[in-house]
């Protein structure tokens, strides 16, 4: 369950990984998390007291959002070991601009469900071929910092996002509605970026002269090493509901939509500050230690939310929060990217991302079902699950590297 740990290049070879893909793609997921998070911490609020939406149907739709685009995460991860990814990226970013423009014309909640799956149908469509590209001649020793940074750069968009949302709400009286609009801006900008993106493959030219393309893989000629992680990953993910739900908890411990805003800023801020460190600490550490660290700040943020009683610790809490997306996302990307040769990296990544997505869809509908009146048991279930993970997980992959 463990890859071996690769030591750290020569001196003169350490900025390797920072290709030109990599600074490009940064750049585009910082501005499309931008314009993503200036609406997302807002949503829930919108729904439920501007459309009316009860807060099952919050759960519902983020669990419907990421169920679209689990589907689609696994399609589009096996078009992109055989074709050229730049096109699925940019119809991916492409579709995130068009929901965000549907979110902004809703007047009643169903049309923000097809809004959030639109706009997941873009996700699942350009996540594999990106993160595809991301790792395009980088050794594996290496992608824990190409994935770390680029998660960094994606979240610090999602820093300046609900920050201008919120300068931008108290500016336009507490209305909410012209917030959408401008998410819009930054959504477009990052489609045009795509243009800039360059796919080794597209430049390949097979014997006839026409672009070289990759070999259809089955899936289960991917590793048997793989699976098991693929399956460790899985379980975990069945208690990790969507985000809008503990936003919405936040907003029901008495914080204002000004205060809940203002700690996802935090949140995220520190999200992004720690994002690469923990990448680059994977280079050099197991990566399940380094995943299993970010399992306990789940574990302290679902419990936290759901322990608490004053508005004032969600800034406490949240914050904490922030280093299980660090030392997980882009950490099990990287994981994931050393575990399968480089010709099936968009189908590993797609059903990867596509199989956890699905776990958050029935994470998202269970959790939106038992919400009741304040949330406090799923959080408290889904806190206990993942700290009792945290403390399996480095043991397991001990085991798993002794038997070997």
């Amino acid at each position: 369950m463990t890859e071996p740990t690769t030591p750290p290049p020569p001196a003169g070879r350490r900025s390797v990984w920072l290709t030109r893909n990599v600074k490009v793609l940064c750049g585009v997921s910082f501005l499309q998390d931008a314009a993503s998070e200036l609406l997302y911490p807002i949503l829930p609020i919108f729904l439920t007291v501007v459309l009316g939406a009860p807060p099952a149907a919050v759960g519902a739709i983020e669990g419907a959002a990421e169920g679209a685009a689990s589907i689609t995460k696994v399609a589009a991860g096996r078009l992109a070991d055989r074709f050229d990814r730049r096109p699925l990226i940019g119809v991916g970013y492409g579709l995130a601009a068009v929901g965000k423009l549907l979110i902004a014309l809703a007047t009643v909640w169903p049309l923000v469900l097809l809004a959030r799956v639109t706009d997941r149908l873009g996700k699942g469509m350009r996540g594999a071929p990106r993160d595809a590209l991301l790792v395009e001649g980088v050794p594996k020793g290496q992608r824990g910092r190409v994935f770390g940074l680029h998660r960094a750069a994606d979240t610090a968009g999602a820093v300046v996002g609900p920050l201008m949302g919120l300068v931008l709400y108290e500016a336009l009286d507490h209305r909410l509605r012209p917030l959408f609009w401008v998410a819009v801006i930054p959504a477009v900008a990052s489609v045009a970026l795509v243009a800039a993106v360059r796919d080794p493959r597209s430049s390949r030219k097979a014997a006839d002269g026409t672009p070289a393309t990759a070999v259809r893989t089955p899936w289960r000629s991917l590793p048997r090493p793989y699976w098991r992680v693929l399956g460790v990953l899985l379980a975990f993910n069945l208690v990790n509901f969507p985000d809008a739900l503990l936003l919405l908890r936040a907003h029901d411990l008495g914080l204002s939509t000004a205060g809940v805003v203002g700690a996802y800023a935090v949140y995220n801020l520190v999200y992004a500050a720690l994002s690469y460190p923990a990448g680059a600490l994977s280079d050099r550490l197991p990566r399940p230690l380094v995943f299993a660290a970010g399992l306990v700040f789940f574990a302290i943020g679902y419990l936290g939310l759901g322990l608490i009683h004053s508005p004032w610790l969600v800034f406490v809490v949240l914050p904490l929060y922030g280093g299980f997306a660090a030392c997980t996302d882009g950490v099990g990307k990287a994981w994931i990217s050393t575990l399968v040769p480089d010709h099936q990296q968009g189908t590993a990544q797609g059903l990867f991302q596509g199989a956890t997505g699905a776990a958050v869809l029935l994470a998202g509908v269970w959790a939106g079902l038992a919400w009741g009146t304040d949330g406090h048991l799923p959080l408290l279930v889904s806190g206990g699950i993942a700290l009792a993970l945290a403390g399996v997980l480095p043991v397991v992959a001990r085991a798993r590297t002794a038997a070997h």
